[in-house]
């Protein structure tokens, strides 16, 4: 008897091996997004769901798109700098809603269920923390701060942290937007927060680094760089990794903030970087035009790749890619082990070319990057199929017309003769 108990007993782990196995996939897809480029290695992926069909396309917005999209459920959600806000489905680019902020925005949002929280600069002199209700398409309420909010916020659990240009970095209750305290740390604090174990790590333009209390704001260490810090902290295997406007990498103890390595990267680092724990590479951008990839352990330059703009996008990782955008207009995929080209999409084509400082996030093997010329676009970062940029067309019209105008003075010049 007690054997046949033993024997079912294992078919039923079995079953449900197998069952989470399917499940899995599906599951992914119903990730929060709950801070910058979604997890504290900011890889920018999550998994797609197991129906989820990817297509070409790009999606206008008439206005610059300078914040990162945030995805959900098969829904991206991005933000314009004139605050227009769109829920835009992921398989075929269509707008579902909009919404109309106050203010202009360069912070990107995140989403937890139902609640999608972003800020915004209002008039440069102050700024909301919003949060939309995604469900029901309504505001659930804004916190206003003295000074423009440029941060990306965290949520983790019921608590949103953000920092603003006043300096300071709030914590508030993420259900009613009441605030459980604020920290001064001085300068802008434009850099987002990341949460960890009950610490918040957390940049500032007076060029320190802080740790603070996840709980009361306390200080527990900082550290102070050459410049000003606007990147926003990646975390891993206890360290802090974090760029500044000095142009120098760092790498902090997580628990004392002690000096782990440093890289000098040459340019202003703007970019935060991406980690990949489990092959121990960083990939970070900088105005030196460049996508670096350091060894997370000792700093240990590994390769470096060369576009034509700065880098201030923070590169995302999937497979064995790393995608990014330039500001030379290009959004680049590589492989991540070597840095060598697989794609290079300039949707601009070069004649209409615009900055590309929105970071891109990845669906399973879909990818999606917005830009300064105010499209978000969807590739196929498997078969690397990009979609047809409504800036060729552009680019034919121009060619046909300087094409005339060549013709025109030929034919006068030879009637001249």
């Amino acid at each position: 008897m007690s054997k046949l108990i033993s024997n079912n007993f294992k078919k039923i782990l079995i079953g449900l091996a197998i069952l989470a196995i399917f499940i899995n996939p599906i599951a992914g897809a119903n990730n929060n997004w709950t801070m910058f480029q979604e997890n504290v290695e900011h890889t920018g992926f999550i998994d797609e769901a197991g129906d989820f069909v990817s297509n070409l396309w790009m999606h206008g917005m008439n206005n610059p798109i300078l914040s990162s999209p945030a995805i959900q459920d098969k829904i991206i959600y991005v933000i314009s700098q004139n605050g227009l806000l769109e829920a835009v489905n992921m398989e075929n680019g269509n707008k579902n809603w909009e919404y109309q902020l106050n203010g202009t925005v360069t912070a990107s949002p995140v989403v937890k269920g139902d609640n999608l929280f972003v800020g915004t600069i209002v008039n440069n002199n102050k700024g909301y923390m919003y949060n939309y209700n995604v469900e029901n398409e309504r505001l659930s309420w804004k916190f206003e701060t003295s000074k423009p909010i440029e941060s990306t916020a965290t949520v983790t659990n019921d608590t949103l942290y953000f920092g603003a240009d006043n300096g300071k970095v709030y914590a508030l209750d993420a259900k009613d937007g009441s605030k459980l305290w604020e920290k001064e740390i001085g300068g802008k604090v434009k850099s987002s927060p990341t949460y960890v174990n009950g610490t918040l790590y957390i940049g500032s333009t007076n060029g320190v680094i802080f740790a603070l209390n996840g709980n009361d704001g306390t200080q527990i260490w900082n550290y102070t760089t050459g410049d000003q810090v606007v990147a926003s902290p990646s975390y891993g295997d206890n360290k802090v990794y974090i760029g500044s406007l000095d142009g120098t990498f760092y790498s902090l103890n997580g628990n004392d903030g002690t000096l782990v390595w440093k890289y000098d990267l040459g340019n202003k680092v703007n970019s935060s970087a991406s980690l990949d724990l489990r092959n121990n590479n960083l990939y970070v951008g900088s105005d030196s035009g460049n996508l670096t990839c350091l060894d997370t352990r000792d700093g240990t330059f590994k390769w470096a790749y060369k576009t034509g703009g700065d880098v201030r996008s923070t590169p995302a990782i999937y497979d064995d890619k790393v995608v990014f955008g330039s500001n030379d207009g290009t959004q680049y995929i590589l492989n991540k082990y070597t840095g060598n080209p697989k794609l290079a999409y300039n949707p601009g084509t070069y004649l209409f070319n615009s900055p590309i400082t929105s970071s891109s996030v990845v669906y399973g093997e879909t990818i999606f990057f917005a830009g300064n010329d105010g499209y978000l676009y969807s590739l196929d970062g498997d078969k690397l199929n990009t979609p047809i940029s409504v800036f060729i067309y552009y680019t034919i019209i121009v060619l046909i017309a300087i094409l005339a105008v060549i013709i025109a003075l030929v034919v006068f010049i030879r009637r001249r003769e």
